[in-house]
């Protein structure tokens, strides 16, 4: 049986639960992975901020024209 047919085959209100579940789990991560990275003493030196720039995508606007 695939994961979607498990899925669908919980009642509604399980389904429910188990979104409002996923939806509070990532909400959770987002809110405190930085207060525990602190106090776990894994913060992000300026090498790595540097490469995650790097790394990250840049969009250029372009004029259409007319």
């Amino acid at each position: 049986m695939s994961l979607l047919r498990s899925y669908r085959a919980l009642s509604k209100n399980a389904r429910l639960g188990f979104g409002v579940g996923l939806m509070a789990w990532g909400f959770i991560g987002l809110t405190w992975s930085d207060s525990v990275g602190e106090k776990l003493g894994i913060i992000p030196d300026e090498k790595e901020k540097k490469d995650l720039e790097r790394l990250k995508p840049s969009i250029t606007v372009v004029e259409r024209g007319q």
